[in-house]
């Protein structure tokens, strides 16, 4: 049986995840300017990464016997992934979208080592899987940041 804390965990990303999906297509949808086009395609194209992210921790925690988090639980955190006032502020979305990559990151590095210490290995390769797409879209985001702080 997991631990505690890797039920914490996994709820605290089901959630991150799913908030991820709302700030990325609100993002999509009032994005304005050609230059916009490339980011609004990459975060749609996420969008079902990070909705099959939430689908696979949501499986787990009821593999666990546990719930994951519906919307009374829910509690917004990524302030700075919210719409810029100014739709042609790619720059502001794209730092947003780093910030919330990284708080992904720490959270599954965090259930990586929780799911270790707690003889949970299902949970660990679940998590090590999601860290790598966490990543690589990260990278993806920083090469955007460069080309942006270039202008």
């Amino acid at each position: 049986m997991s631990s505690e804390k890797v039920i914490d965990l996994l709820r605290k990303a089901y959630g991150d995840e799913m908030e991820t999906v709302m700030n990325y297509q609100t993002n999509a949808i009032v994005l304005d300017g050609v230059r916009a086009e490339e980011i609004k395609e990459s975060l749609q194209t996420d969008i079902q990464e990070e909705l099959t992210h939430a689908e696979q921790l949501g499986n787990r925690l009821k593999q666990l016997d546990a719930r994951p988090p519906s919307s009374a639980d829910f509690v917004a955190r990524q302030d700075s992934l919210q719409p810029p006032e100014d739709s042609t502020d790619v720059l502001s979305v794209i730092r947003g979208v780093l910030d919330a990559e990284e708080d992904a990151i720490d959270t599954y590095r965090e259930l990586i080592d929780a799911a270790e210490a707690a003889d949970d290995p299902v949970t660990e390769d679940l998590a090590v899987t999601i860290l790598a797409d966490e990543e690589a879209h990260r990278t993806e985001f920083r090469g955007f940041e460069k080309e942006y702080q270039q202008d």
